[in-house]
């Protein structure tokens, strides 16, 4: 092979393998959402509740310490910045750590009650660091009995990690619903 080949080959072989690096690593987002009715509950009771970061280490178990950093505003609108440490539910020996803010608003006229939010999660000492935002709405039942809790997410992942990152969206979420039907039975 002539020394030009040889150059233009390796520069097509570089090019290749940063697409392919590209296509495999590239941060995706993702939807999940998650949903339960409580039918003993009013929707301003698990609204408030959820809403108290401190009950997160019983709603999600990967949860292991926080710290509220900042608060301000009112029942209307309250919101709060917290920082928080958790491991991954599939792989418990990392953890990772994640910084939130929440804004928890009432639409009290149509009995909703919203809790949204804003995370920045990073692993490995800041190495890899991932967005995603929620909205949690709580709702009285259509017979003006019960509450129905619904979660919407979208969340950041790099496409190689992906059935890796919704099993682990699902995990909490569904511990976080499955938790609340335990305390609002």
């Amino acid at each position: 092979m002539t020394r030009t080949r040889w150059k233009f080959a390796r520069i097509i072989g570089i090019i290749a393998a940063s697409i392919l690096l590209y296509l495999l690593l590239g941060v995706k987002t993702y939807l999940y959402k998650a949903s339960v009715f409580l039918p003993n509950a009013h929707p301003n009771e698990v609204w408030e509740y959820v809403a108290d970061f401190s009950n997160m280490k019983y709603l999600n178990p990967t949860i292991e310490d926080f710290e509220i950093i900042e608060e301000n505003g009112n029942y209307n609108h309250w919101q709060y910045t917290v920082q928080y440490k958790e491991h991954l539910s599939h792989w418990p020996y990392l953890p990772n750590y994640a910084k939130a803010r929440f804004s928890i608003k009432p639409d009290e006229s149509k009995s909703k009650f919203f809790i949204k939010s804003f995370h920045t999660t990073c692993l490995i000492n800041d190495f890899l660091c991932l967005n995603s935002e929620s909205e949690f709405s709580f709702t009285r039942g259509y017979s003006s009995h019960g509450v129905h809790c619904d979660e919407e997410i979208a969340y950041e992942c790099p496409a190689i990690f992906a059935r890796f990152c919704e099993r682990e969206v699902k995990y909490q979420r569904d511990a976080i619903m499955l938790n609340l039907k335990r305390r609002f039975q």
